[in-house]
């Protein structure tokens, strides 16, 4: 139980770029009995900021009528903003799928970094932020009040690679799209006085939603099911290509289930750099808590847990049974 709030273990605020995995981790979050969503606050990465923006109010408008959409970032603090990926997300961020219902949210009148500063503030030590693209909103709000980072409860990331299971990058050899696409972002938030638990493509490319799986959840899985059925067509093809033989991973899902089921992974404890520039920007790179030689680099700042393994059959059984109840 934290702070008061009946069964409520988790009030989170979800930092996204909508996209089709972030679309899945968000009908996860509306479902499950732990989790309130408190706002959600949109930023560039899989398309540009009118688009995931667009997306966040279609998705709260469908899924969570009742939570409050920001609109952040549209580019990163100080590199130019990365490259539209269609291919990836689809035309319109979300697999082009038709939608269905109304959308008449609006946006929040706050930015989104004022909208998690004065929630953060509103809501002392309960708010776990959920970032799961580029991370402009929070280094933002981190300027903006630097005094957040003692009243944030944790921050969970999606984003970055260290090398576990032989992964270290996917949009370059070097680095993992969230990382790319703001690494002064990345490395402020990292360095911050804040809880921070790294979910990276480590243990994303361990957790594989099969072909089968996401089926077996259209079938049994009432509108929900059906809607990541839906979204996840145009997404699957890209990994066919990309060589996953039938199925998507589960990134940005699985910094969801990691606020509910961090018993499912393993982590290890140290403070983390990235890379800005060069030919590996946005590379993360952590200097492990066992390891006592000096780097100053690294040495002034605060550990933060990287994910290093996962029980990938626990975290997708979370998702099947939490669509399912």
């Amino acid at each position: 139980m934290h702070g008061g709030h009946g069964m409520t273990k988790h009030r989170i605020i979800y930092d996204t770029d909508p996209g089709i995995d972030d679309a899945i981790a968000f009908v996860f979050q509306t479902l499950h009995p732990d989790i309130e969503l408190v706002g959600v606050t949109s930023v560039f990465g899989n398309a540009s900021i009118d688009t995931t923006t667009t997306n966040a109010l279609y998705l709260a408008s469908r899924f969570a009528p009742h939570v409050l959409v920001a609109r952040g970032a549209a580019r990163p603090l100080r590199h130019p903003p990365p490259k539209p990926i269609p291919y990836i997300h689809g035309n319109d961020g979300l697999g082009d799928i038709e939608r269905l219902g109304r959308v008449d949210k609006q946006v929040d009148a706050r930015a989104a970094h004022r909208f998690i500063v004065e929630t953060v503030r509103a809501h002392p030590g309960e708010i776990t932020l959920l970032a799961v693209g580029p991370m402009t909103n929070l280094a933002l709000a981190l300027q903006d009040d630097p005094d957040i980072a003692g009243l944030v409860r944790e921050v969970v990331v999606m984003g970055g690679a260290f090398g576990f299971n032989g992964t270290l990058g996917n949009v370059t050899p070097a680095a993992e799209a969230n990382m790319h696409g703001d690494p002064d972002a990345a490395d402020i938030v990292f360095g911050a006085p804040w809880k921070v638990s790294i979910v990276g493509l480590d243990v994303t490319h361990e957790t594989i939603m099969t072909t089968a799986f996401l089926a077996s959840l259209r079938d049994s899985a009432s509108d929900a099911g059906g809607f990541v059925w839906d979204i996840s067509r145009f997404y699957e093809r890209f990994h066919v290509e990309e060589g996953l033989p039938g199925g998507i991973y589960a990134h940005d899902y699985s910094a969801a289930a990691f606020v509910v089921a961090r018993e499912s992974y393993t982590t290890r404890s140290g403070p983390v750099r990235v890379l800005t520039d060069g030919i590996a920007a946005g590379l993360t790179i952590q200097k492990p808590a066992s390891m006592h030689g000096s780097a100053p680099d690294w040495d002034t700042r605060p550990n933060c847990d990287a994910c290093i393994g996962v029980d990938a059959n626990a975290v997708l059984e979370l998702f099947a049974n939490t669509l399912r109840s």
